[in-house]
């Protein structure tokens, strides 16, 4: 546990941590933020560990050198709360951000300025939930650049075009609460999307979708986190618990696309549902994931053995490291 990376823990409410020592210990980093802001995404710029772009409640505010201050990104993102950010894996310039209400936007320079994309967002959630519908996950295709945006409650919006045009996908869904999408290529693209009520899967790019009944395997069928560590594995992991925010999670891992699943061993049933994971490309086999209601937990090989991390926070919402710089 701890030394030689950086850790950020975004919180709803208590602004943004910083770890220097791996997670041993924590400091608030939230020069030029209000003091108790709400912080649901979080990016790292690969080519420079101290450039930050942080999604807030109110907008987007960047940081140049490693969260120490904050500014204000001023434009069409000013006053949005901002739920989710992505970046190209082929072009570093190119990012997205996913807001509430629930909208698309897109950067060509880096986060500088920004354009909100006609991704025919839904104005209200499915069926009539009492939700103001946002983007909760956004996928940017590393290899043919397909983007992909996971929409809390109205399904999955789709466009081949870098964001021009747009298709609305739902089909075969077991849920349109969608809260985390995951791209796995072999000779074809298979997607993976994680709902309120199960695991579902897509090999037609989305089109139509298969639930997997994880609810068969897993303790609880709500899902959350949904990522893949970076380095070439097919791996996807999946964060689960017993509802939003719940009192148990848990951590489930597939290297068969969801035919089958492994729970990694956790010293401890989570507080709550894990919400988060956090992969660099530096490390594979280091990873951090948090339960929502504050618990964080580490692992240096790969998630065959974890420790849990001492600090606890009240909830977090967006979490990420980078090696130390």
């Amino acid at each position: 546990m701890g030394s030689s990376c950086t850790v950020y823990v975004g919180t709803v409410g208590q602004s943004i941590w910083c770890s220097r020592d791996g997670g041993v210990t924590f400091a608030r980093a939230s020069l030029g933020l209000p003091s108790e802001s709400d912080i649901r995404a979080l990016l790292i710029d690969p080519r420079n560990p101290s450039a930050l772009l942080l999604g807030t409640e109110t907008g987007l505010f960047a940081s140049g050198d490693g969260a120490g201050r904050w500014h204000r990104v001023a434009g069409v993102l000013d006053g949005l709360q901002i739920w989710s950010l992505a970046r190209d894996p082929r072009n570093p310039d190119v990012l997205l951000a996913g807001t509430c209400p629930a909208g698309v936007y897109r950067s060509q320079d880096g986060g500088r300025t920004w354009e909100e994309l006609d991704a025919g967002m839904p104005a209200a959630c499915v069926n009539g939930a009492p939700l103001t519908p946002r983007v909760t996950c956004l996928l940017i295709d590393p290899v043919d650049g397909a983007l992909f945006a996971g929409v809390e409650i109205g399904g999955v919006r789709r466009s081949r075009d870098g964001g021009g045009t747009w298709e609305a996908l739902s089909t075969g869904l077991s849920s349109p609460d969608i809260h985390g999408l995951a791209a796995v290529w072999s000779d074809a693209r298979t997607l993976l999307a994680t709902t309120n009520n199960d695991v579902n899967r897509s090999t037609d790019d989305g089109t139509t979708w298969t639930p997997l009944s994880v609810g068969n395997t897993f303790p609880w069928a709500y899902t959350r986190a949904c990522g893949m560590p970076a380095g070439g594995s097919h791996a996807v992991w999946v964060g689960v618990g017993n509802g939003p925010p719940g009192n148990q999670g848990a951590l489930y891992r597939t290297l068969d696309l969801g035919d089958t699943w492994e729970r990694l061993p956790l010293p401890q049933v989570a507080n709550s549902t894990i919400w988060n994971l956090a992969f660099h490309a530096s490390d594979p086999e280091r990873i951090y994931v948090s339960s929502i209601s504050g618990q964080l937990y580490e692992t240096r090989n790969g998630g065959e053995t974890w420790a849990k991390l001492p600090m606890e926070f009240g909830e977090i919402r967006a979490l990420a490291w980078t090696p130390a710089y």
